[in-house]
């Protein structure tokens, strides 16, 4: 079971995640809604495609453009769309 945890909060809880260049992406039933926010933020993988990204929230404190996902992934890394990964302190365990 992996858990994405940041100041203290599970955002993210699964026994199926996908793990892409060492990265888990939860999927997206596994969040935990109340700590995720949309991002204006996106960028673009050569192989990937366009990531679009969640700030965390947890209390008063924000993580912005912490969470990034896959909304509508080139046909190459399809087992992404719509799930979720972490960087910017989230610890993954």
């Amino acid at each position: 079971m992996a858990q994405a945890i940041w100041n203290g909060a599970v955002l993210a809880q699964s026994d199926d995640t996908v793990v892409v260049d060492g990265n888990h992406y939860f999927p997206p039933e596994s969040l935990v809604r109340d700590h995720f926010r949309e991002s204006p933020e996106t960028s673009v993988c050569g192989w990937k495609g366009t990531a679009s990204y969640y700030d965390i929230v947890v209390g008063e404190d924000v993580n912005p453009g912490a969470a990034w996902y896959y909304p509508d992934p080139k046909p190459e890394a399809q087992q992404l769309a719509g799930r979720v990964a972490f960087w910017k302190g989230v610890t993954v365990q």
